[in-house]
């Protein structure tokens, strides 16, 4: 999960946002944390709807993402990211991919 968002964040507030977010994904896919890798990417130069008010950008990438979950994950995601930075869930725009295995690599090889 990458989480680019034009807010300033402290550290400590993006070093809490990746590990809650980590653990939320995990559980929103039914899979162990330790495959889930978060980033979180904080003052950037961002505008949406001709405005630089507070906005996020999320993309969620991961083998085997059904469809049929995304409306879910986004409210939690949409809920996790209000809670820690503020941003009202209308200025969240969330990217979803499913990978095939093939084409993640990890450990020097693929999944």
């Amino acid at each position: 999960l990458k989480i680019q968002t034009n807010q300033a964040l402290s550290e400590a507030d993006a070093k809490s946002l990746a590990a809650k977010s980590s653990t939320l994904v995990a559980e929103q896919l039914g899979k162990p944390e330790r495959y889930v890798m978060t980033s979180v990417e904080t003052n950037s130069a961002m505008q949406f709807d001709g405005s630089d008010a507070g906005l996020a950008y999320l993309e969620l990438k991961s083998i085997g993402l059904p469809e049929s979950i995304t409306a879910d994950v986004s409210h939690a995601l949409c809920e996790l990211v209000t809670a820690e930075t503020g941003i009202r869930p209308e200025r969240i725009y969330i990217e979803f991919a499913d990978a095939p295995r093939k084409m993640w690599g990890w450990n020097g090889g693929t999944f």
